[in-house]
């Protein structure tokens, strides 16, 4: 990568960010992630939209913090993730039609060079300029996920279960077992910015865990 290029990681990691519309098999690797936690509906929540502007806060402060005179070691010039989120229910089977007793995490990923520190220092460079946003909310965490089926769906979200038919078709075929709810969540990757992109347009990485 060349000195004044800044890594992307939708282009440089494809097979995790941009998989075909039919089901593939992909090992993920540790991943570092900054997380908010938060449960219900995300439609029309205020614990979601203050959760994703925290994230979104975090993840500039950290990209901007050498013109803080704060640049970590290790720093390169990056694009910033995608956000990304991880639905369960506490009891009982996950629907994506059934919403308001979804447990959820909303994440942006990290680089490498994103230590405690680092992440401690961004929340009090945003807490100055975000007094309202609860910085307690936002954790450093690496996140393993391993051994997973994933689609990329095309379209509004209220189309996702199509995809997720496909998934769970390749899944029997290929004689696995869905690990969502034993070994992981179901795993959103945003692709599209929703507030911008149309619905018809816009691209989610939907992925499981599977059962080792």
């Amino acid at each position: 990568m060349a000195a004044d290029k800044a890594l992307d990681y939708k282009k440089e990691y494809k097979d995790l960010y941009m998989p075909k519309n039919k089901p593939m098999l992909i090992t993920v690797p540790d991943i570092n992630f900054i997380m908010v936690d938060g449960k219900g509906d995300p439609n029309n929540n205020p614990s979601f939209e203050s959760g994703v502007e925290l994230l979104y806060g975090l993840s500039y402060a950290i990209k901007m913090s050498k013109m803080k005179g704060n640049k970590p070691e290790g720093y390169f010039e990056y694009v910033v993730p995608p956000l990304e989120g991880l639905w369960s229910v506490n009891s009982g089977e996950f629907s994506l039609d059934i919403r308001d007793n979804w447990i959820w995490t909303i994440m942006i990923r990290q680089p490498d060079f994103v230590d405690e520190n680092v992440f401690k220092w961004a929340c009090v460079e945003l807490n100055k300029k975000k007094t309202e946003l609860d910085i307690k909310r936002a954790r450093l965490e690496r996140f393993k996920e391993g051994l997973c089926v994933q689609i990329m769906h095309n379209g509004p979200y209220s189309t996702e279960p199509e995809s997720m038919k496909k998934l769970y078709e390749f899944i029997g075929q290929e004689g696995l077992k869905d690990g969502i709810g034993i070994v992981g969540k179901h795993h959103e990757i945003y692709i599209s910015d929703p507030r911008k992109a149309k619905p018809e347009t816009m691209k989610t990485v939907l992925r499981h865990p599977l059962m080792k």
